[in-house]
Order: C-alpha cells, then sequence, then structure tokens
C-alpha cells in the first residue's frame, strides 16, 4: 500500500475515490461527514506522534495541505494503516438497537493499561469503557433496557451464539467467571480526549474461579485460558 501510494497515478485515484461520488463502495471517510470528523489516535513513527489526539483536519492545517494528501503522506511516513476514530454513528440509533432483544454486546476494543507503552498512542474509549458505559449510561441513566436484561446480553446471549460450552451462566459446573458490580455507581470515564482511564464501579472480578480484581484492584493472577467455539477442530 506504501509503495502504491507514491506512485502519482495511483495517489490521484485513491484522491478521487476518497471524496467523489461514487457508491459502490464503503468510503469511513466520506461517512465521516469530513476530516473534522476523522480522529488520528495510531501513529507509530516517534516524529508523527504529536499529531496523536488531533484531527485529520487539524493535521491537514498543520502541514498546508488537504486531508486527502494528508492522509495519504501519514500512511507512507509512518508505513503503517494509521489508527483513527471516524465520527459516523448516531445516538439515536445506538439507543434503538440496545432495545432490540436480540442483540448482544461486545467490543473489538484491545486490552490496555493507563501506563507504560500504551500511553505512547491514543486508543478509543471503548477499550476501558464500553460495559461500564451500557450498565451506565443507557442502563442506569437512561433506562433503555433492565439491568437483568443487559446482564443477560453481555454474559449467557453471546455466550450461546458463540457456542461456548460451560460459561455464560452462574450454573454448577461452569466456569466461574464472575463479575461483582455496583449498579449505582457503575461509570465509564474514558473520553476520546483522555482514553486511558478506568471505568470505575466494579469491585470484584473472577476468572475461572479465581480474584484476578479484589476492591478494585489487580491481584497479579492471571488464570485466563484459551477459549474456543465449534469452529476448532479439536473443539470437544
Amino acid at each position: 500500500m506504501v509503495e502504491r501510494l507514491q506512485d502519482p497515478v495511483l495517489r490521484e485515484k485513491v484522491r478521487r475515490e476518497m471524496v467523489g461520488p461514487e457508491e459502490d463502495w464503503e468510503s469511513t471517510f466520506r461517512a465521516a461527514g469530513s476530516a473534522e470528523g476523522v480522529l488520528l489516535v495510531g501513529l507509530r513513527t516517534d516524529e508523527l506522534k504529536p499529531l496523536i489526539g488531533k484531527t485529520l483536519a487539524e493535521a491537514a492545517r498543520m502541514r498546508g495541505k488537504t486531508p486527502e494528501e494528508t492522509l495519504m503522506d501519514l500512511i507512507v511516513e509512518d508505513d503503517s494503516d494509521v489508527g483513527a476514530i471516524y465520527f459516523t454513528m448516531s445516538e439515536e440509533n445506538v439507543r434503538r438497537q440496545i432495545a432490540l432483544p436480540w442483540v448482544s454486546f461486545g467490543s473489538d476494543g484491545a486490552s490496555q493499561a493507563a501506563e507504560g507503552v500504551f500511553l505512547k498512542s491514543s486508543t478509543h474509549p471503548r477499550a476501558y469503557g464500553n460495559f461500564a458505559r451500557l450498565l451506565g449510561k443507557y442502563v442506569r441513566d437512561e433506562r433503555v433496557i433492565p439491568l437483568e436484561e443487559a446482564i443477560r446480553r453481555l454474559t449467557l446471549l453471546p455466550a450461546e451464539n458463540l457456542k461456548l460450552r460451560h460459561r455464560g451462566s452462574l450454573t454448577a459446573g461452569h466456569y466461574a467467571d464472575i463479575v461483582v458490580l455496583h449498579p449505582e455507581t457503575i461509570q465509564d470515564r474514558a473520553t476520546f480526549e483522555k482514553p486511558h482511564q478506568y471505568a470505575v464501579g466494579v469491585r470484584h472480578v473472577l476468572v475461572n474461579g479465581t480474584l484476578v480484581l479484589e476492591d478494585g484492584e489487580h491481584t497479579g493472577a492471571t488464570p485466563g485460558r484459551v477459549v474456543r467455539g465449534p469452529g476448532w477442530t479439536g473443539w470437544r
């Protein structure tokens, strides 16, 4: 990709298709509405890291180029796909989807820590607050669905959908994966501006029967294991 973006002919084609009216493919760039709706969060080259946390529009103004040229330049200079957040979602639509009884909840956010190398890049706030946001904002504060229904769709429903055996419910013989939380204080704190912030309101977490979080503090235990479903050839 980096090599292709240095070809003037291909580069111009990419630029046209980024902003053109064609609708035979999904352009996240167009869906964001403008370069103001694209937030840069992942650049691995030290010289480019000052751009982390800025919108593509801001980066373009700093460089004196168009957003399209800036984006292609950054991919070449960083030799990466450049991590970005695209603001394309509607809160009204999110609430409508949460209310659907067959929708389960998950996150594709990476597991991170608010320390060390993780602080060299930004991330989407869902990496720290996805589930706490559901339980705090949409369940407790806005009452989109009851707490019991939210818990079911965070645990049992996805386990059933993915055919994960002996997980997803507090049942004799199942693996003891347990979260103890306070429904009145559970809350996400991560924001787009400051994403490296842990959620609050979770007291204890057990993984496979072992305490990994006790009174909000990590115990140092690492009892997790690979979870396989029916797609694995050795599944029993």
